[in-house]
């Protein structure tokens, strides 16, 4: 059984005094209390509205829907209540926020009730050497309902032992994210997977690590290479054309990550010298450092 709520919130005014706080707030709350036996079997739906008045966080008096009323709870709010009581105009505009809560229903239940897949991602934190075992971990993100599941499969074979999950996180923003990590010796070859269970999915998904060969790290390491150069020379243009003067310059790019590395060759980084002689003709050369 899973209580959630909804609520809408209007503050009307608030003011600070010498450490003194005071606020009145217009809140409508819809309350869905649902049962969950493989579907939806059961719905439970409690609404009202609630005008309030605090003091440094003390609750000094209210409307509340199902009293239809306003209360007091000191002798001077008890006495604002019993005349807000005797307005009829304030107590239909109550009445009216109450309605506004019901119209908001369906549109509340169609968000409650709409699954969203979550997104996954498998990657290894540690590798393994001869001292220490590996460490992979799957993550799941944004994903809802909260109930899921993460199995570790080595081969095609569930996994049990040296794993370790945390619970569902909530976002905050009504999503969840949970983290599950599985630490082994690897053998050479051994496929590393990670299958997910959650109500958005048709049937379980399973998610396969792909480790980076020394090709994929080289190609890596061009591109960023490349895309580096790709952001350095327009950059060096404006300089050079803002400035309008000679200016001699040395760039060099070096790739230091332990991500790339260890790498089959050494990466050689460039010099690129660049000279002006004219504004309209730039000349530069590309020489090796």
């Amino acid at each position: 059984t899973v209580l959630s709520f909804i609520a809408y919130k209007n503050l009307l005014f608030s003011f600070h005094d010498e450490g003194t706080t005071a606020w009145i707030s217009n809140r409508c709350v819809t309350a869905f209390l649902y049962g969950f036996k493989n579907s939806l079997n059961q719905l439970q739906v409690k609404f009202y509205t609630s005008f309030y008045i605090y003091l440094n966080k003390m609750l000094l008096g209210q409307y509340n829907s199902t009293l239809g009323k306003y209360v007091g709870y000191t002798e001077k709010t008890k006495e604002i209540a019993d005349n807000l009581n005797k307005n009829k105009g304030f107590l239909e505009h109550e009445k009216k926020n109450k309605e506004k809560c019901r119209t908001n229903i369906p549109l509340v239940l169609d968000i409650l009730s709409r699954p969203v897949k979550p997104i996954v991602r498998l990657r290894l934190v540690e590798s393994a050497d001869s001292k220490h075992p590996g460490l992979f971990m799957c993550s799941a993100y944004n994903f809802y309902p909260k109930q899921i599941k993460l199995t570790w499969l080595r081969d095609g074979k569930e996994a049990t032992s040296n794993v370790t999950s945390t619970d569902e996180l909530p976002n905050g923003n009504w999503l969840y994210q949970i983290h599950s990590y599985l630490e082994i010796s690897s053998k050479p070859g051994e496929k590393i997977s990670c299958m997910v269970e959650h109500a958005s999915l048709t049937e379980p998904k399973v998610y396969d690590w792909v480790p980076i060969t020394e090709a994929g790290k080289n190609k890596i390491a061009v591109g960023a290479a490349g895309l580096l150069l790709a952001l350095v020379f327009p950059i060096i243009g404006v300089i050079f054309y803002k400035r309008k003067v000679l200016v001699p310059f040395c760039a060099l790019v070096v790739l230091v990550s332990s991500v790339f590395s260890p790498v089959r060759r050494p990466f050689h980084p460039l010099c690129v010298s660049f000279f002006i002689l004219t504004v309209s003709h730039p000349v530069f050369s590309v020489l090796p450092c």
